[in-house]
């Protein structure tokens, strides 16, 4: 947006084709408000799996410390290259989506297997449903990041994950919301090791008001890696 700006503040022509300072800031409040509830469910339905799986959180250890060893400060570009890191969070993702339906209005009239939606007509795409069907996910209810591996990706059915959804409208706040969301793994799991306590709720029950949110607080005992090891 800036670069935007700047290009066009420097334009010759005279025409005004970038956002003005106001858009900008509207737009990048947008982006961190839109991000934030996300970021903070979703880290908390990540390390509550990590908890009940110690398996999959020392292997994205491992994957942290090989790329970041003596604990060395996260940079964009080694988060980007952490393939388990993704896999991770997309598991995660698909078994918590951060909004359990998406809404969008049809913007003309459609016809779609004998179903006729009216323009103006709200439709609603069950997100989580979808995430949790078994005849597209095997054992749905199984944490399995390996899902998201580049060779199971790529025989993926299209649309099939939306847990921010898709298309021109998706979540404006999903690229900022997966980047923090890497850095705060990335250092937590540098520095400590998530363990379920008679507190932690297994398995998981969701209140049936707003995000998919926990019935309970999620509760978890945290312990200092360097008392472990």
């Amino acid at each position: 947006m800036l670069d935007s700006r700047t290009t066009d503040v420097n334009s010759l022509s005279g025409e005004q084709k970038a956002l003005t300072d106001e858009e900008i800031m509207a737009q990048s409040l947008i982006f961190i408000f839109a991000g934030y509830e996300t970021t903070s469910l979703s880290l908390s339905y990540l390390f509550y799996s990590l908890a009940i799986h110690p398996d999959v959180q020392l292997k994205l250890q491992k994957e942290i410390d090989s790329y970041l060893p003596d604990k060395a400060t996260p940079t964009y570009d080694t988060l980007m290259q952490m393939e388990y890191l993704d896999m991770v969070i997309e598991e995660t993702l698909r078994m918590y989506p951060p909004g359990g339906r998406i809404e969008r209005v049809a913007k003309h009239n459609f016809d779609i297997n004998g179903v006729t939606i009216p323009k103006g007509t709200v439709t609603m795409i069950p997100a989580y449903v979808m995430h949790m069907n078994p005849e597209i996910w095997t054992e749905p209810e199984e944490f399995r990041p390996e899902r998201f591996s580049k060779e199971n990706r790529a025989s993926q059915e299209p649309y099939t994950f939306l847990p921010f959804g898709d298309g021109p409208r998706n979540c404006i706040g999903m690229r900022f919301a997966l980047l923090s969301m890497k850095l705060a793994i990335t250092v937590l799991l540098q520095n400590f090791n998530f363990r379920p306590c008679k507190d932690t709720l297994i398995p998981m029950e969701f209140s049936t008001q707003g995000f998919l949110q926990p019935k309970k607080p999620i509760v978890l005992h945290v312990i200092s890696r360097t008392s472990e090891e």
